[in-house]
């Protein structure tokens, strides 16, 4: 497990789980006050998400964005009462309209917590990317199963059929992971370079504190007798 430091706190490559490029300057005081809304429009400053107890925050890029869909599928696959035992929060947060949560939980089956952040103010502040950086060395998240050309069709299709046609959020705007709390404590951050740069969720896990590994192969499982 990553050491615990605070507020400065550690991006982990894909290559090892134990290897540290940069450290990454983050100070949760700089975004405690900005306002999140939940699926009904009703706003909470963003610290009320991890005052009381360690929470794993996911920043994803748009509702539309297949990678982040496909992620969010994984993340709902987590069982609730392995976050219940570890005393983990697991939060998930776009920046789209409110009124698009309802219809992405259930396109995902995502049961967990989820707000949006419209005005993108914790992305900005806390010096999330836009636009995309690829690089030759990268590896794409084990949580998209989708190719490139079939999962922008996919968004396309979601945009045309969505009852409220928009973009669900900034199109260039990438996304991200913390695992802070309590209090203002940062123990973990993450900052995509792209829409396939999602960090693996049993890493995340591991990092808060959780031990158990969870697959999430779509594979059917093979029962040996």
């Amino acid at each position: 497990m990553a050491e615990i430091i605070s507020p400065i706190t550690r991006q982990v490559t894909k290559g090892s789980q134990e290897s540290v490029t940069s450290s990454v300057e983050i100070n949760l005081r700089d975004v405690e006050n900005c306002l999140i809304y939940d699926g009904n429009g009703v706003s909470i400053p963003f610290r009320t998400l991890y005052q009381d107890r360690k929470s794993v925050i996911i920043f994803v890029r748009n509702f539309l964005c297949y990678s982040c869909k496909e992620y969010v599928d994984d993340l709902g696959k987590i069982p609730r009462e392995v976050l219940e035992d570890a005393e983990i929060r697991l939060v998930v947060i776009g920046q789209s309209a409110h009124r698009h949560i309802e219809q992405f939980c259930l396109l995902t089956g995502y049961p967990y917590e989820i707000y949006v952040d419209p005005e993108r103010c914790i992305y900005q502040k806390l010096g999330m990317k836009r636009e995309e950086t690829f690089t030759g060395s990268a590896q794409p998240s084990p949580h998209v199963k989708s190719g490139v050309f079939m999962g922008q069709m996919k968004s396309v299709w979601r945009a045309m059929t969505s009852p409220a046609f928009d973009f669900q959020g900034d199109l260039h705007q990438q996304g991200g992971a913390i695992i802070a709390g309590p209090g203002s404590h940062v123990h973990f951050s993450h900052f995509d370079m792209n829409r396939l740069d999602h960090m693996p969720i049993n890493w995340l896990l591991q990092l808060a504190g959780i031990q158990q590994t969870i697959d999430f192969s779509d594979k059917p499982k093979i029962i040996h007798v």
